[in-house]
């Protein structure tokens, strides 16, 4: 079986960007609460937007495709309009798991449940839309991705433990976190 490589080439590039996403987004955050949270998701916005509005009239014309939207080409508009709205609604969703943290966001915890979910949720709504009954190893391939799920947030790493304190240093409390990096 020959396998097509320009979609994987594709795929490779959406899970870049993607697994990019997550981490870019934690640094649009500040930490002196300068901002709302949701300043940035304005600029994800306007990213979206333009991104889509000028990539797709540039590979529509590469395509050779027509700019109609209505009668039997409706169906591009509406559903892609869907599947927008799903984006843009995963987008919000995200930039909120990434905000209910305490303190720094934890984009090495979120990301993992949102890719592990979005693929687990991928292959069940296939089997529904294909009317097919669950192959038992994709059954094993979900239980898989839960475990993935859990040893990659549990074990990616976490950055240091935050540095001593000035109060803490003027009152001479020592922080287990200096004395290993001083060590």
């Amino acid at each position: 079986m020959k396998i097509p490589m320009l979609p994987i080439i594709f795929a490779f590039g959406t899970a870049i960007c993607w697994g990019l996403y997550g981490p870019t987004l934690a640094h649009s955050r500040s930490p002196e609460k300068l901002w709302s949270p949701f300043k940035p998701y304005v600029g994800i916005g306007l990213a979206y937007l333009v991104i889509a509005i000028i990539g797709g009239i540039i590979a529509m014309k590469v395509k050779g495709d027509s700019f109609e939207f209505l009668g039997a080409q409706s169906a591009a508009l509406k559903w892609g309009f869907a599947a927008g709205t799903l984006g843009a609604l995963g987008a919000l969703s995200l930039t909120s798991a990434m905000i209910s943290f305490n303190g720094p966001p934890k984009a090495e915890l979120v990301m993992p449940i949102v890719f592990g979910g979005a693929v687990t949720l991928t292959a069940i709504v296939s089997m529904i839309t294909t009317k097919s009954r669950p192959n038992p190893l994709m059954l094993v391939g979900i239980a898989l991705v839960a475990v993935g799920i859990v040893l990659v947030a549990y074990f990616t790493p976490h950055g240091h433990p935050p540095k001593k304190q000035e109060s803490q240093a003027k009152a001479g409390v020592e922080s287990p976190a200096l004395e290993d990096e001083e060590s």
